[in-house]
């Protein structure tokens, strides 16, 4: 069985080297839009952008790897089509023939249109090595950043420019920040924590416009104030990457839309990671993280194989701002109150509750509440919430 995976990122990357390890021997493409071989993104926006971590030790994989599984990168390699009749997958001039297709094609950070200045020099996005090495000389002691956007990818950002000496203003259209993944509790401790490293933080206005001749100058919000910008990063999310699907007519729904197994609408091909929704509790989800493209691509690799594996979501998710590590285990949506767990000095947990079932939890340097936590959602446990507010509780004691 001849493999094609178009897309070179960690589900790819993962795709690839499970079908290897578990005894897949015919020949297996990997197909990359990106020069670089697959390597990982959460580090760009902090320790590659800090300047902590060279590019080689983002690799997924040792460059001796991919040779001796005998997997085919083809790298820097756009996709131009798809002919699922015939099985081939265009790249460039040339028809690669496929029996099974996996689309793990990522996704792509939203830009302003350039109707308000986003295609002006000095506007930025953070989703690729390119991306971070174009921006990363501006990263200079004083210089003034805005950034549009009060997501993780923006908070990242500015915490990684406050720490390098620059002067940081996040602006966030929605009244808080964090406001569609957060609750206020969480997005109150990283706004205090981002203020005490001399951020400015404006919520609830919207920028108008960017200006600027050739370059950006500054920023112009909704209600006329006007933001001195020597660049400006933004941040307002990500779009799946379908539209080799689109023009091949496979089945969208926020996303290339999966079956249970990482199945398409056509038959042999397949989708795992950001780029794909899939069956969640009567409805369907599409989720952005690593632990979702590497679980979900593993479960397609086997199923590429005969295995007829159900995907069952472990959501978790993490950010790291400052001294902070911030860990999600969970999915808040649909709940109905918040309860706080103190830990020690400054750490603390925000549990998320519909009535009495434990939907989440948000984890903030308390990698014990975390684990706990994490443990009893995929449990489908809920502890009392009155014994999850009391310190003296002993967290390991819930899983019992």
């Amino acid at each position: 069985m001849r493999v094609v995976i178009i897309g070179a990122g960690q589900a790819g990357a993962a795709l690839a080297a499970k079908l290897r390890s578990l005894g897949h021997q015919g020949p297996l493409v990997v197909i990359g839009d990106e020069p670089a071989p697959p390597y990982q993104r959460p580090p760009l926006s902090k320790a590659y952008l800090m300047g902590e971590m060279g590019p080689e030790r983002l690799w997924l994989r040792g460059p001796d790897f991919w040779a001796e599984q005998q997997v085919e990168l083809r790298l820097g390699a756009p996709v131009t089509g798809l002919d699922l009749g015939a099985r081939h997958v265009r790249v460039g001039g040339e028809a690669l023939p496929y029996d099974a297709l996996a689309l793990t094609t990522g996704a792509a950070p939203r830009r302003l249109p350039a109707a308000v200045g986003g295609d002006l020099g000095g506007v930025y996005t953070v989703r690729t090595l390119a991306d971070v090495d174009r921006m990363r000389p501006e990263f200079v002691p004083g210089a003034r950043v805005v950034i549009v956007g009060g997501g993780y990818i923006g908070l990242e950002a500015a915490a990684v420019a406050s720490k390098l000496g620059l002067e940081v203003t996040v602006i966030e259209a929605a009244p808080r920040i964090l406001q569609r993944v957060a609750s206020p509790e969480t997005a109150a401790h990283i706004r205090a924590l981002h203020a005490r490293h001399g951020v400015q933080v404006i919520e609830g206005v919207a920028l108008d416009r960017l200006v600027g001749d050739a370059r950006v100058t500054a920023a112009v919000m909704a209600d006329g104030r006007e933001l001195a910008a020597d660049f400006v990063i933004v941040g307002v999310g990500v779009t799946p990457n379908t539209a080799l699907a689109a023009m091949a007519g496979l089945t969208l729904d926020n996303g290339i839309a999966t079956d249970t197994y990482g199945r398409t609408s056509a038959p042999g091909v397949w989708a795992a990671g950001d780029c794909a929704s899939f069956p969640w509790r009567g409805g369907r989800l599409r989720l952005e993280s690593v632990g979702n493209a590497i679980d979900q691509a593993e479960v397609v690799a086997a199923n590429m194989l005969g295995a007829a594996l159900a995907y069952e979501a472990r959501p978790w998710f993490w950010s790291d701002q400052y001294e902070c590590k911030l860990q999600i285990a969970g999915l808040n949506t649909g709940y109905d109150r918040v309860i706080t767990r103190p830990g020690e000095g400054d750490a603390v947990s925000f549990w998320y509750y519909r009535g009495a079932e434990l939907l989440a939890l948000d984890a903030m340097s308390d990698a014990r509440a975390y684990m706990v936590g994490k443990r009893l959602i995929e449990a489908g446990k809920s502890p009392d919430p009155r014994l999850v507010a009391d310190p003296a509780t002993d967290l390991k004691a819930l899983l019992r």
